[in-house]
């Protein structure tokens, strides 16, 4: 910056110069505000993302509580490990595609109101819903594999016996 106002103080020294700043500057300060709009709104997502895999970690971890003596009996009656664990992430995978499926018709809905944050992806664009969709199904695996894993352990005449 010094170099600019000896360069214009070569030509006119009595003409002041104040706020002189690089194009960098302005760009960056005119970005600013989304720049934070959108760290803001990826930790609201972070966040969402891990209360709902907390929640449906719950709901599942109940679902197998509950259904302690069924799970009891197929494991006595010759159920596999292997079964029981099919049966409970089949169980999260079809929570998990309800909840996508909704998901999707309600981001290409609203993703066009979010449009004038976005920079280089258009609203709609297939591969950013292909790794929203490919995470979110992930995630949803993930909570449900703990109590699967767990439901997989039951000693099938301790189950039998829970009330």
């Amino acid at each position: 910056m010094s170099e600019i106002r000896q360069a214009v103080w070569t030509v006119d020294p009595d003409l002041p110069l104040s706020a002189v700043h690089t194009l960098d500057y302005y760009y960056r300060k005119s970005t600013a505000r989304v720049s934070f709009m959108l760290v803001m709104l990826s930790l609201a997502g972070g966040m969402a993302l891990l209360l709902g895999a907390i929640g449906l970690y719950g709901v599942i971890g109940y679902s197998v509580s509950q259904r302690t003596h069924e799970i009891g009996i197929r494991l006595a009656l010759g159920g596999q490990g292997e079964d029981i664990l099919r049966l409970i992430l089949g169980q999260g995978a079809m929570l998990a595609l309800i909840g996508v499926a909704i998901g999707v018709a309600a981001a290409l809905g609203l993703s066009r109101f979010l449009s004038s944050l976005l920079y280089g992806v258009k609203p709609t664009d297939p591969l950013t819903f292909l790794g929203v969709i490919i995470v979110l199904v992930l995630v949803t695996l993930l909570a449900c594999y703990m109590p699967a894993r767990r439901a997989m352990r039951f000693d099938p005449i301790v189950a039998l016996r829970y009330e």
